[in-house]
């Protein structure tokens, strides 16, 4: 038996500082009360989880869904019911694919058909953003005051809470939207630490493309989120492009800070390749998966479309059928979405356009009741309405005027990351300005709202190097505003 002794007066070698490359590499290190993060997660976790599910159940249409509700609430069950998929000739054409429904169905699954099971999973949607958005914001910060700071605004937040509490679709959209941007954060971070390995043992310029950086799990998972986020609305493919790029650019500001010759050359090289696996491929795929059921069954809406029709494959006959039916099933759907458009003169009453939705001045009203007895009187009048916070949404446009400034004047890459999130969900709606469109359809932009405001509100705060009467104004100016929300 050998033993290695380290004698008591033998010194024990400190880590060496990071050189000023690494340092650059990895900016500010992650805060290190990991347990205090954790519990200010779970902590806020909870009290998003009470806001949502308390009354869960209410309101419903004389025991039916309300507003939208009516669409996907019914298609879910017979998803349910039916092998989850669709084939209900009353339902004309489903236009969305079936992911939220399906998750919509396993909520009517475990509590039946009524408010609770409606809404469970929308529910439990919201309460993961809750969660998701304090993980993200301490990421971007690293401040675990910063990210209570944002779940605070997003456990406050009108329109994340109100559509935490529908059986309709878009909150899925924000739960995977943000999902993914978390794990983009976490890839960054990634790249950045192994470069800075590399920098360490000093290989990192031995190639003028720079090192590789091995298979990255944290990119993996974002394309697997926005995968599911196309699989819930054909809206994600505007994230695979704009989440897509940013990575991309991620990596060639990672590239240069490591001191590689040809940054631009060794991301062409080294990740773009592997990303567009990632974010393009491995989303279409989680895309065709998310048919499963429709592939799976023979009377689904729309299964045998092109055996029915005998339309001609032409270069498409290698194609097999059912793909083809699915490719012509789509087609339809986009010509729905293409043609939806109110006439003129006879608008919907709560229809609204996307400039409108960043302060949130169209607000939407899902339920109303005249005559009820909740207040103790015969004459009381209950409404549920979709309303942005006035204290954040009517921040909006400051936010990202200032955003745009750090962004493109200080080069400030915690603000491009916030609002590339932000504008993937927002810029696309003005493609097709006479389309109809609602309110509802902001809900993915609410997460980067509060993580764009936490950024400024970190800013206003300022750091401890400032010294205690800055530090402490900054404390006061948030405080207000925080309680304000």
């Amino acid at each position: 038996m050998t033993a290695l002794l380290t004698r008591p007066h033998d010194p024990v070698k400190a880590p060496p500082p990071p050189t000023d490359r690494e340092a650059t590499l990895l900016g500010r290190p992650m805060p290190t009360d990991r347990l205090r993060g954790w519990l200010v997660t779970l902590a806020l976790g909870l009290l998003g989880a009470i806001t949502r599910f308390q009354n869960l159940g209410f309101p419903t249409d004389k025991g039916t869904p309300v507003f939208d509700e009516k669409h996907y609430v019914p298609q879910a069950w017979q998803m349910l019911r039916n092998g989850w998929f669709e084939d209900n000739a009353g339902y004309e054409l489903v236009v969305h694919p079936p992911l939220a429904k399906q998750l919509i169905a396993l909520g009517e699954w475990a509590f039946g058909y009524n408010g609770w099971g409606w809404r469970f999973s929308s529910a439990v949607a919201g309460t993961i953003i809750v969660v998701l958005t304090v993980r993200a914001a301490r990421r971007l910060t690293r401040s675990t005051l910063l990210g209570g700071i944002a779940g605070i605004l997003v456990v406050c937040d009108g329109v994340l809470f109100i559509q935490s509490r529908m059986g309709m679709l878009d909150i899925f959209i924000a739960l995977f939207t943000l999902a993914a941007f978390t794990c983009l954060l976490k890839d960054r971070d990634q790249v950045r630490e192994r470069l800075a390995v590399a920098v360490r043992e000093g290989w990192a310029d031995e190639s003028p493309w720079g090192p590789r950086l091995g298979f990255r799990w944290w990119r993996f998972a974002t394309g697997v989120f926005v995968g599911l986020t196309f699989a819930i609305k054909w809206s994600g493919l505007y994230y695979m492009a704009f989440f897509g790029l940013l990575i991309v650019f991620l990596d060639v500001a990672a590239r240069r800070a490591a001191g590689v010759p040809r940054p631009w050359l060794g991301t062409l090289r080294r990740d773009v390749a592997p990303a567009l696996w990632a974010l393009v491929a491995l989303p279409a795929l989680m895309y065709l998966a998310s048919w499963w059921a429709w592939f799976a069954s023979e009377s689904a809406t729309d299964r045998h479309y092109t055996e029915i029709k005998d339309i001609s494959p032409g270069f498409w006959g290698w194609v097999p059928p059912a793909l083809r039916s699915l490719g012509d099933y789509s087609m339809n759907v986009l010509h729905f979405h293409e043609t939806l458009v109110t006439p003129k003169n006879d608008p919907h009453p709560w229809e609204s356009k996307p400039w409108t939705w960043p302060m949130g001045l169209r607000p939407m009203l899902y339920y109303y009741e005249s005559g009820s007895s909740a207040c103790g009187t015969n004459d009381c009048v209950q409404a549920t309405m979709l309303i942005g916070t006035p204290a954040t949404w009517w921040l909006a446009f400051p936010m990202l005027g200032w955003g745009l400034w750090r962004w493109l004047f200080r080069f400030d890459w915690r603000y491009a990351v916030v609002l590339v999130g932000y504008f993937a969900g927002y810029l696309p709606w003005f493609t097709n300005i006479n389309r109809q469109m609602y309110y509802f359809y902001a809900t993915p932009l609410a997460p980067f709202l509060a993580l764009g405001l936490t950024l400024v509100l970190g800013q206003i705060l300022g750091s401890a190097r400032r010294g205690f009467e800055r530090r402490g104004t900054g404390l006061l100016v948030v405080s207000l505003y925080v309680g304000l929300v």
